[in-house]
């Protein structure tokens, strides 16, 4: 069931297995091109400015039944700068490696900024004017810029936690290990098809600024995925996927570091029978035990996007709307049950969103979103965090390329397991007598307050009498986010601790991508409302 994997390290360390930042990103005129840009920025009168220099490598393989489908290996870099000039952020971006190239982009920045500076003013916004409804606050997306406070971090170097660097093994070892994988499931009785993708990326990124911060990091994250689809000869058809999640590791997660490939690849084709000969749920209410590798998903969703304090403010909406978690809910709102701690962590060894300083240069850290069942924090970037005087940003800017903007993007979002000796996925489901089993992510509906939803699932098994007893199809769960968490009544101890996540958060327009993990123990929920996905459908 639940395999555990990775915890929270020390944040500002550099993680055990570090390694020497590529020496091809090094080589470039880093130093020189941040120079020429803030000075100039400085120069022209610009409150604070940053300079980013980015260079992201993204290669992926995809195997359709053994054989190569597609391929590629691309890789994005250049440069940015970004200002506060007269109230307002400018920002521009480049690829010239010159100094007079930076120096320009930098005066392009403040045109920019001093052009939104006359857009504000005639706008005349008041940035903390009350709703029509005289509930809560609207916060105008314009008004004067002020970052809060952080201090000078000097000159530092971070890598994240892994052993070896994906980039460095040979192509062929890469779909040698994905055909093999391939095959051993074709060979297996009722798979028909194989689908095996690779995901790998390497994040460069240099940052200096003119409060004296300068950061080199680099960071690695891969995804490997199998499914296997059966075909019955009455033209039913389903699938399975792997439950391995995306992780901040290197290439020895796929020979077995943090997972076990062979025990769940050897599974994976009696799962799959067995769905396919599994009896359609009765729709009704059932108690639930949901293991990580598919609670991830509905924190994400519910949590992790709720608590994204832009989102809560009404700043964004793009892609997953805005909160129903809004600022004035602040320490009063029971998001969950007292056993629900809920923490953003961008300090979490083999996160996806795991760094050492964020695109504004600020140190990571592991704070409190919801502590006891109580909403107690939300997530921040610099000018977030003064707005709304909250003190410190937690670290949370980022941008996905050079050419775009940073802004308020998700932590590693996780739910905390119970203390030491806390229960096992067979104590939760033995505490069961008429409920579902749920593994594995699928697909999921949530509305634009992050309220209303529904999730299903890869696998679902039925609990009687505290046992599991074969499989389900076409299984949904359906909740609002704080009746849902409100009904959970036990988390499973630091063993059933699994690091699910994703590569593909969006947000922003123009649409940025982040990838970002959600760390849980496998939990029980009382009296969940179940749809047939088959009835709801008309079918």
């Amino acid at each position: 069931m639940a395999q555990t994997q990775g915890h929270p390290q020390t944040q500002g360390h550099t993680p055990p297995h570090a390694h020497e930042i590529d020496p091809a990103f090094l080589a470039l005129p880093l130093r020189a091109l941040a120079d020429a840009a803030l000075a100039r920025a400085k120069a022209l009168g610009s409150d604070h400015a940053d300079f980013r220099f980015e260079r992201v490598r993204d290669a992926s393989w995809r195997l359709r039944d053994a054989r190569v489908a597609g391929a590629w290996d691309v890789t994005d870099a250049g440069y940015a700068v970004r200002v506060v000039h007269g109230g307002a952020w400018g920002f521009a971006s480049g690829v010239d490696l010159t100094m007079d190239a930076a120096a320009r982009v930098a005066t392009q920045a403040v045109e920019m900024a001093k052009l939104s500076a006359k857009v504000i003013a005639a706008a005349k916004i008041d940035t903390t004017a009350r709703s029509a409804s005289g509930e809560g606050w609207r916060w105008a997306t314009g008004g004067r810029v002020e970052l809060a406070d952080e201090p000078s971090h000097g000159e530092q170097t971070w890598v994240s936690s892994y052993e070896i660097n994906p980039f460095d093994i040979p192509d062929s070892e890469k779909t040698g290990l994905l055909t093999e994988w391939s095959e051993r499931l074709l060979r297996a009785d009722g798979v028909s098809h194989v689908d095996a993708t690779l995901m790998t990326v390497q994040e460069n990124k240099f940052y200096a600024d003119t409060a004296g911060t300068v950061t080199t990091q680099q960071r690695v994250r891969l995804q490997p995925q199998v499914t296997a689809v059966s075909v019955a000869d009455d033209g039913d058809f389903d699938s399975m996927r792997t439950l391995a999640p995306p992780v901040g590791r290197g290439w020895e997660y796929l020979r077995g570091t943090g997972w076990d490939w062979d025990g769940e690849l050897a599974a994976l084709p009696g799962h799959l029978a067995e769905k396919m000969r599994a009896p359609s749920v009765e729709p009704g209410t059932y108690d639930l035990v949901v293991e990580p590798s598919n609670l991830w998903l509905t924190i994400h969703e519910s949590i992790g996007h709720a608590t994204e304090l832009d989102r809560a403010l009404g700043y964004e909406a793009a892609y997953a709307g805005t909160s129903f978690a809004t600022f004035d809910k602040l320490g009063t709102l029971e998001y969950g049950s007292p056993i629900m701690n809920v923490t953003g962590d961008r300090t979490a060894e083999h996160g996806l969103a795991t760094i050492g300083y964020d695109d504004e240069g600020v140190q990571a850290q592991s704070w409190d979103l919801v502590k006891d069942g109580t909403l107690v924090g939300y997530q921040l970037d610099r000018r977030i965090a003064k707005l709304t005087g909250l003190g410190r940003s937690n670290g949370c800017a980022f941008a996905d390329s050079p050419g775009h903007v940073p802004v308020q993007r998700m932590a590693n979002v996780s739910l905390r397991p119970a203390p030491e000796g806390g229960p096992s996925v067979e104590d939760l489901i033995g505490g069961v007598e008429n409920g579902i089993y749920v593994a594995g992510d699928r697909s999921w509906s949530i509305d634009m307050q992050r309220y209303n939803f529904q999730f299903t699932g890869q696998r679902f098994f039925r609990i009687e009498n505290g046992r599991l007893a074969g499989q389900l199809r076409d299984v949904a769960y359906q909740a609002t986010t704080t009746d849902f968490w409100g009904s959970m009544d036990a988390v499973g101890g630091p063993q059933t601790y699994v690091l699910g996540g994703a590569f593909n958060c969006g947000k922003a327009q123009p649409g940025q991508v982040a990838a970002v993990s959600h760390g849980c123990p496998a939990a029980r929920f009382r009296g969940v409302n179940i749809l047939n996905t088959t009835q709801e459908a008309g079918r």
